[in-house]
């Protein structure tokens, strides 16, 4: 199941770079935008922003329920320093 997860994860990024780069590449084949590479940076920025608010909603609803269930898991699970003591307290040789 950590496969999984990890995959969403990797999908999502994958998606949002491809989201920034290919806009920043096709505005950088315009002479204007090589001059002012940093005007293209700014507008692959924000197209990149909106494509991935218009059609990255499920891979980022995918990321966020697995860090949500994540996080679930540490909080109700045992804490390390009760591992620790139990540990020390089943020890034969204490």
């Amino acid at each position: 199941m950590e496969g999984v997860k990890a995959r969403s994860i990797v999908l999502y990024t994958v998606l949002r770079l491809l989201a920034f780069l290919v806009p920043f590449g096709l505005l950088m084949l315009i002479p204007l935008f090589r001059e002012y590479y940093w005007l293209a940076a700014i507008f692959a920025a924000l197209i990149g922003l909106s494509l991935s608010v218009l059609f990255l909603r499920r891979p980022l609803a995918d990321v966020t329920s697995d860090l949500a269930q994540r996080r679930a898991e540490r909080q109700t699970g045992t804490t390390d320093e009760e591992i620790e003591d139990a540990a020390i307290d089943d020890d034969p040789e204490r």
